[in-house]
């Protein structure tokens, strides 16, 4: 199964594929810009045939820019007679080598930034009252909020926060002291994203704030989890499936519980503290995560048994061993990053399934979950009926040339997907990325 640590770095691709500069980084790439540095009266142009209302302008959809601008500068997006419609952040090394901040003639200026992060915030606070449940949640979701290429998840004093384009992590610092001062949070920290070398042609070393812890204790619905963020995932710990943890948990008084891929036993300790099953296992095959998870576990004064194995190979002995399960939950990390990964992703999604529809009992539950943004819905759910197909027992009929499986009775429950603070963004539907589907399986 593979790690949720961030995959190494891919050689690069072919010429016409390469970032400008993919090898040596020019230290003034990654220095920090501060908001006020894009207030100048005269931005640099970028040149299109067509605007868009989309926030990514790719690379080429370019016609031509000014021979003045520089990896990371904010720009005036225009079209071919001069026309501007938007800003965005520039770099001429990335793909999307415009992400879109603001649509019209008005650049944005420090009422624009402070009015984003501050209905960010109202969005969390005032709409969805997190902090009356829990004392950690996705502040910032990219385009979901107007501010493409940057994460803020808030773990408590902390705010952490990933940025998936060089503008963003220029501006990284500025934007999150602006933000800790309205959260009323005392640190933070900032990394780029795991493919920013070979998406945006820059590395850094994660930045932090004085005084940034490297450990903190949050909680959810009274559940506390350590976060260790020079250990941890992304932003540190996965705020996206908070309510789908709560959720699983009702379904788990006197049931047995596998959390398959569970990573710091996020499902798995919540089925057990506040579902109150009889019996969970946790597999997890990356061993820093699985002794946080069994951290997290003493942390609430629960018993789950975690297994450090790799789901295939865990799942394969349960089989051979004739064990099944009321409750099984299916997490696996990203598995298609690109268009050039999608068949093998759907082959291993297909795989994962198949096996673990075989360990739920009859009658017993199954949520499966994709952070796959690239596996849509349509495909999700064939792939989920085709491997229910192939998940009964193991039929010898006569004149058959080998033993096959009978199909296995789907019912879907439901499905859902991130917590309600990871907005979708209707001009992004690429916002929308985490799929859990909720079956019974007879």
């Amino acid at each position: 199964m593979p790690s949720r640590q961030p995959p190494p770095r891919p050689q690069i691709g072919p010429r016409s594929q390469r970032p400008l500069s993919p090898i040596r980084v020019p230290a003034n790439l990654i220095s920090q810009r501060t908001l006020a540095d894009d207030l100048a009266e005269s931005l640099p142009k970028v040149y299109v045939k067509s605007p868009t209302g989309h926030p990514y302008l790719f690379r080429k959809r370019i016609a031509r820019f000014d021979a003045s601008v520089r990896p990371g500068d904010l720009v005036a997006v225009c079209v071919d007679r001069g026309t501007v419609f938007g800003y965005g952040l520039f770099n001429p090394r990335a793909e999307i080598a415009v992400r879109l901040l603001r649509w019209g003639t008005a650049p944005p200026d420090q009422a624009f930034w402070t009015g984003q992060f501050s209905r960010a915030v109202a969005l969390r606070r005032d709409l969805l009252g997190l902090d009356s449940t829990t004392d950690t949640y996705r502040l910032v979701h990219s385009e979901g909020d107007g501010l493409s290429g940057i994460m803020v998840d808030r773990f408590g004093d902390v705010l952490s926060a990933e940025a998936f384009s060089l503008g963003m992590f220029q501006r990284g610092a500025d934007l999150l002291e602006q933000l800790g001062v309205l959260c009323g949070t005392r640190a933070w920290i900032l990394r780029p994203g795991p493919s920013t070398f070979d998406q945006e042609a820059f590395e850094s070393p994660p930045l932090q704030s004085a005084g940034a812890p490297a450990t903190v204790t949050v909680q959810e619905y009274g559940t506390r989890f350590r976060v260790r963020f020079a250990e941890g995932h992304k932003t540190g710990f996965f705020c996206d499936q908070r309510e789908n943890r709560r959720r699983l948990a009702t379904y788990c008084a006197g049931k047995s519980v596998l959390d398959l891929c569970c990573y710091t036993g996020g499902f798995a300790v919540q089925a057990k503290k506040i579902g109150n099953a009889a019996e969970v296992t946790g597999v997890e095959l990356d061993e820093n995560p699985l002794e946080l998870a069994r951290e997290n576990a003493r942390l609430n004064q629960v018993r789950v048994n975690f297994v450090q194995s790799d789901a295939f190979a865990y799942m394969r002995d349960m089989l051979r061993n004739g064990r099944q399960y009321d409750v099984v939950v299916l997490d696996p990390p990203k598995l298609i990053r690109t268009r050039d990964e999608l068949e093998d992703g759907r082959r291993k999604h297909f795989d994962l399934n198949r096996l673990a529809m075989q360990l739920v009992r009859p009658g017993g539950l199954l949520l499966s979950c994709t952070c796959s943004g690239l596996l849509d819905d349509e495909e999700f759910f064939k792939l989920l009926h085709s491997a229910a197909r192939q998940a009964g027992p193991l039929l010898e009929e006569s004149g058959a040339s080998k033993p096959h499986h009978a199909p296995r009775t789907m019912q879907i429950l439901d499905k859902t997907g991130a917590a309600p603070d990871h907005p979708i963004a209707s001009n992004c539907p690429e916002s929308e990325y985490l799929r859990a589907v909720w079956m019974r399986l007879c």
